[in-house]
């Protein structure tokens, strides 16, 4: 980590996430996550749009969101973790399945490569840019078809962040637990779920996270089948085999044995949520007392709005046009189904009447 690189990015972050939450005491209804990420948006594709902000936007966006919901964790008791129940987990299985073999079917009617799809469904499905890197080496993708799924999942995330508290008012009333399955159970990254979140109430923002991280841990059990799955179906030619290696080379830098080794730690949970689970513990077992409970909250909370401002600021415009229409509405397709499919598994799962 070079600090010299972060603390440029890290600087304009944290004035914007300053400037969002004056903004959002004023106008209390938007809240400052809102604020945040637009300004972020605006000035990272103007003001600072800067090669020398990135390493501190980046920054921000992964690390400081990490240790937040770390922090998140020592707020929270273990059984409110598993609050959303049989129910709730059904739902997040039930749509994570469905949102890979949407994202699989509609890129193959639009003749997109295989394995883009792969990168595409499981970004729709998991957690964005971070399920991508979890599967590319299986998926074994070119450079430029991971850049383009991380960019496209991202923008349909970041759109979703803002329409889905309006449309789960419209339908679900604002029933807590039906609000933070949706978002929770839909939007692409952990960032985007906490902001989506902060728009709705604090209880929406807990209960939202906690759907999202469980959803995560599916991660190991995705790989493993994209594994099996890809092996039994790339009955690929001899060229098309040589091609596979050389790009493999080219992106891993690892030959295929040296690939098979570290296969399985490639399979860890991301140590985010292990750390989220042990502070839940602690807290749960009384170790963690109401005061220092209260830090955690309020750094966690400080930390997020910071790693929103990053968000915004790594939304590039001018990367955004490069990918042309096609990709554009293939993720727009993929996020317009998963709301669908979300507010149709809700109200079956959770009893509501059509």
């Amino acid at each position: 980590m070079n600090i010299k690189k972060i603390i440029p990015g890290f600087i304009v972050c944290s004035i914007i996430a300053y400037i969002g939450s004056i903004l959002g005491g004023i106008f209390p209804k938007l809240r400052g996550a809102s604020f945040s990420i637009i300004l972020g948006i605006i000035l990272g594709n103007t003001l600072v749009k800067s090669n020398k902000f990135a390493a501190g936007s980046a920054f921000s966006e992964s690390n400081l969101l990490s240790y937040s919901i770390v922090l998140l964790g020592g707020d929270l008791n273990i059984y409110s973790v598993f609050s959303i129940g049989v129910k709730g987990v059904s739902f997040i299985i039930i749509q994570m399945i469905t949102t890979i073999t949407v994202a699989l079917w509609i890129g193959k009617k639009m003749k997109f490569k295989k394995k883009f799809t792969y990168l595409m469904g499981t970004g729709n499905a998991v957690c964005g840019s971070s399920a991508i890197g979890a599967v590319s080496p299986v998926v074994k993708p070119e450079k430029s078809d991971l850049g383009i799924s991380i960019t496209i999942v991202n923008l349909v995330g970041t759109i979703l962040m803002f329409l889905l508290p309006l449309i789960s008012k419209i339908i679900f009333n604002g029933d807590t637990v039906m609000t933070s399955a949706l978002i929770g159970g839909v939007l692409q990254s952990v960032g985007q779920v906490i902001g989506a979140g902060q728009l709705v109430n604090s209880e929406v923002l807990e209960l939202s996270t906690i759907f999202k991280i469980i959803r995560i841990i599916f991660i190991v059990v995705l790989v493993i089948y994209l594994d099996k799955k890809i092996s039994a179906d790339c009955k690929v030619t001899k060229l098309e085999k040589e091609v596979e290696t050389e790009i493999k080379v080219e992106i891993n830098e690892i030959t295929l044995e040296e690939s098979k080794k570290n296969k399985f730690k490639k399979l860890n949970i991301p140590w985010y949520i292990t750390g989220f689970f042990i502070f839940t513990t602690l807290k749960t077992l009384g170790i963690f007392n109401t005061d220092l409970s209260n830090i955690f909250h309020f750094v966690s909370s400080k930390f997020e709005i910071i790693a929103l401002a990053g968000i915004g600021m790594r939304v590039k415009f001018s990367v955004l046009f490069e990918q042309g229409p096609k990709a554009i509405t293939y993720g727009l397709a993929i996020g317009t189904v998963q709301v669908i499919t979300a507010i149709t598994f809700i109200k079956i799962i959770y009893g509501l009447n059509f």
